[in-house]
């Protein structure tokens, strides 16, 4: 076994499938994200879209990379992990979608993800 370094510029991803209190996560969704102030040009509110899987929910409800995410279900943003536990307090109160308020191309708009079974 050979042990090394974990590099220490990481880009910041959603948790790993199944893991957090909440159970929700963003992977399984098709996309990862990284705080704005870590992504040049995104400003410094929300989480910017780093990555979409092009057979993912989230490409099939608009999303792209380069979107920033400005709140979950009403509730600002700006880690992975607020955009995880946002997604997950919403199934738990039941919700089958959650809305979405994100910037795109200089444009605010709301996207409804369908959570119902994620």
């Amino acid at each position: 076994m050979t042990l090394a370094e974990l590099p220490k510029d990481r880009e910041a991803r959603a948790a790993a499938p199944g893991s957090g209190p909440s159970g929700a996560d963003v992977s399984k969704f098709g996309m990862t994200v990284a705080p704005a102030g870590q992504v040049a040009g995104s400003g410094s509110e929300g989480v910017v879209v780093t990555q979409v899987d092009p057979n993912g929910l989230a490409a099939e409800h608009g999303l792209k990379s380069g979107d920033v995410i400005l709140e979950v279900g009403g509730k600002k943003v700006a880690t992975a992990t607020e955009v995880r536990d946002a997604i997950g307090d919403a199934q738990k109160d039941g919700k089958r979608a959650v809305l979405l308020r994100l910037k795109s191309d200089n444009v605010t708009k709301f996207v409804a993800l369908p959570i119902a079974g994620a």
